[in-house]
């Protein structure tokens, strides 16, 4: 992948997902490589990063013990919650942990958690955001940093959907672009980089 140049007052988001977890999003291991390049290229440019994680007490309400969606995941200070081994993160990266609070699921990373506050005191006018769900966590991250008046990119080659249902991946995408967010990939056009983060195989 090429090097390009990392825009000024722009910090990088990094959505946390361990794959082969109890709520693995498919194929998001084929993201390591792509989140590691932007990862390098944010380090090497001195701009700030991000990775949020999902930090949840045991009880947490999204559980289906409790009447949620999802089975139990990422809970606090257990194996399931930390990052992938093979995304080092920088030693100048802040880690913004969310959905702490039992009833409140906090599928954004501003939600319930000073990051807004973090970015503002680094100068930050623009967000990109790389990570899983796609359609849950980087949708919901996106649509409150456009209501901070940042600007937002999302990294569609960096990016990966659970399509819980069939085409939520792309439905996402659309209402975060219809919000005003752009997309952005490194060494992919944009179709090829749209089916990536959906999932799909891209059309011949």
């Amino acid at each position: 992948m090429s090097t390009q140049r990392v825009p000024d007052h722009t910090a990088l988001l990094v959505r946390d997902f361990l794959p082969g977890g109890t709520l693995p999003v498919p194929g998001a291991e084929a993201l390591i490589p792509r989140i590691n390049h932007y990862v390098a290229q944010f380090e090497n440019s001195g701009a700030p990063i991000y990775f949020s994680r999902d930090w949840h007490p045991a009880d947490h309400g999204s559980f289906r013990a409790r009447g949620g969606p999802w089975p139990a995941h990422c809970v606090a200070d257990t194996p399931g919650a930390g990052f992938p081994a093979l995304i080092p993160l920088p030693g100048n990266a802040s880690i913004i942990s969310k959905g702490t609070q039992r009833d409140r699921e906090g599928y954004s990373a501003f939600d319930g958690t000073k990051f807004a506050e973090l970015l503002r005191q680094r100068g930050v006018q623009e967000l990109w955001v790389a990570g899983v769900a796609l359609d849950y966590c980087v949708r919901a991250t996106t649509l409150d940093a456009l209501k901070q008046g940042l600007r937002a990119v999302v990294l569609i080659d960096a990016v990966r959907a659970v399509d819980a249902a069939p085409g939520d991946g792309e439905r996402a995408l659309q209402e975060l672009m219809d919000a005003g967010a752009r997309v952005h990939s490194w060494g992919h056009s944009q179709h090829e980089s749209r089916s990536h983060a959906t999932g799909r195989a891209p059309a011949r």
